[in-house]
C-alpha cells in the first residue's frame, strides 16, 4: 500500500491537469459576458471595414469604459477551405488575424461564428469534419469568443451534445481561452445540461425581434432559470435590441432592465457608429450594469404577478436587492410590493437605478407609477435596526 500510494498521488495529479477544473472554467466568464454581435442590425451586411468601424465606436461611445469588450462576427464571415481543409475567410474578411489585432490594439475582445452543421444558418461553411482544424484556425486569430450556432433540426439530445463536447475539446486543446456560446434554440432544455459539455451561455429562446411584443415574451419567458445560472454559465435570451429604433425608449428601458435582472449576457445589436445619446445612456448607465455584472452572478425572478402587472427581484452580492416593476399594459399603472415578498425586514433605502437617483427610506413596502410597457427599476439596503 505505501508503494501504492506515491503513485496514486501522481495519477491524480496528472488527472487534475489534463482536466480543467471548474473554476478554470468559470474564469472565463465570471460575470455575463457584454459586448456587440453583427447580426441584428447588419445582417449579411456585415464585413471588415464595419467591424473595424464598430470596434472604435465602442470605445469612443463610452461602451468599453462602462464594461463591453466582446466584438463579434456572427454568420456570413467564412469562405471555402483551402486543399488542406483549413477554413478561409469570405473575400468581405480579407485578413483575420489582422482584424483580430486590431480589436484587441483597442483593449477588446474578438469574437466569431460558426455552425456544427455542414452549413451555417445563411448557407456558409460550418465546421462539420473540421472541428479541430476550426478551433485551431480561431486560436490562430486571436478569437477569444466563439457562437455556434446548430443551424439544423433538432435531430437527438446525444447527437447535440457530442457535437457541443467536440468542439469544446477542441477549443481546449488549443491552449486559448475561448467563450463558448452555444446556440441552439432553447431545445432539449439545455440550461440543465449546457455546462456539462462545456457552455459558458446558452441560449434559451428562438431569436428576439426588434419590438416588445417579443422581446417581452423572450424575456417574462425565463421564469425558472435562475437555478441554472451563476459564474462561468449563464442563460442567454438573446441579444439587445436597443437602438434598432423597433422599440419605444421606455420599451427599451425594459429590456435592458429584464436583461439586467436576468444576469443575462449585455450582447448589443446595433449600429455602435450611430447612436443617439439616448441609446448611449441606456446601454452605458452603470448603475444598471452593475445589476448585470453583480459578482453574486444570481439570476432575478418574479415574486409578484397581478396580469400584466409584474415585480422581479434579484439579490445582489452586498446584502441588496434590485426590484424592477414591469407593466406590460398600454396604460400606466401602478405597481407595488410588500418588504416581506421580497425577504427585506423593517425598512430599506431605495435608489432609482434609471434616474440615478436615492429615493429615502420606505417602510415596509415600495410602490410607483409604471408608464405603459415600461419599468421603474430600483435599488432597495436594508436599514440595520
Amino acid at each position: 500500500m505505501k508503494r501504492l500510494f506515491p503513485l496514486l498521488i501522481g495519477v491524480l495529479f496528472c488527472v487534475s491537469l489534463a482536466v480543467p477544473s471548474f473554476a478554470q472554467k468559470t474564469d472565463l466568464a465570471p460575470t455575463p459576458p457584454m459586448g456587440w454581435n453583427s447580426w441584428n442590425h447588419f445582417g449579411a451586411r456585415i464585413d471588415e471595414q464595419i467591424v473595424r468601424q464598430q470596434a472604435k465606436a465602442m470605445v469612443t461611445s463610452g461602451m468599453k469604459a462602462a464594461g463591453f469588450k466582446y466584438v463579434i462576427i456572427d454568420d456570413t464571415w467564412a469562405g471555402k477551405r483551402n486543399a488542406q481543409g483549413f477554413i478561409e475567410p469570405d473575400k468581405k474578411f480579407p485578413n483575420m488575424k489582422a482584424l483580430g489585432d486590431y480589436i484587441h490594439s483597442l483593449g477588446l475582445k474578438f469574437g466569431i461564428y460558426s455552425s456544427p452543421a455542414a452549413k451555417t444558418c445563411a448557407g456558409y461553411t460550418g465546421s462539420l469534419g473540421h472541428v479541430q482544424q476550426d478551433a485551431d484556425t480561431y486560436a490562430s486569430w486571436g478569437v477569444d469568443y466563439l457562437k455556434y450556432d446548430w443551424c439544423q433540426r433538432p435531430s437527438t439530445l446525444a447527437a447535440m451534445k457530442t457535437a457541443y463536447e467536440q468542439m469544446h475539446q477542441a477549443l481546449l486543446k488549443t491552449g486559448r481561452p475561448i467563450v463558448f456560446s452555444l446556440c441552439q434554440y432553447g431545445w432539449f432544455a439545455v440550461w440543465r445540461w449546457s455546462a456539462s459539455v462545456g457552455g459558458n451561455l446558452w441560449r434559451t429562446t428562438g431569436d428576439i425581434e426588434d419590438n416588445y411584443y417579443r422581446m417581452a415574451e423572450i424575456g417574462f419567458s425565463q421564469v425558472g432559470l435562475s437555478k441554472f445560472a451563476g459564474p462561468g454559465h449563464w442563460n442567454d435570451p438573446d441579444m439587445l435590441e436597443v437602438g434598432n429604433g423597433g422599440m419605444s425608449e421606455d420599451g427599451y428601458r425594459t429590456q435592458m432592465s429584464l436583461w439586467s435582472i436576468l444576469a443575462a449576457p449585455l450582447i448589443a445589436g446595433n449600429n455602435l457608429a450611430k447612436m443617439t445619446p439616448y441609446t448611449v445612456q441606456l446601454l452605458t448607465n452603470p448603475d444598471v450594469i452593475a445589476v448585470d455584472q453583480d459578482p453574486l452572478g444570481k439570476e432575478g425572478y418574479p415574486v409578484k404577478q397581478e396580469g400584466p402587472l409584474q415585480v422581479w427581484m434579484k439579490p445582489m452580492a452586498d446584502g441588496s436587492k434590485v426590484v424592477g416593476l414591469f407593466n406590460e399594459e398600454i396604460t400606466t399603472n401602478h405597481i407595488s410590493v410588500n418588504f416581506d415578498q421580497l425577504g427585506i425586514q423593517g425598512a430599506a433605502r431605495v435608489r432609482d437605478l434609471w434616474l440615478r437617483k436615492n429615493l429615502g427610506i420606505f417602510k415596509s413596502k415600495f410602490g410607483a407609477w409604471v408608464p405603459g410597457q415600461g419599468v421603474v427599476l430600483v435599488r432597495m439596503w436594508p436599514v440595520k435596526k
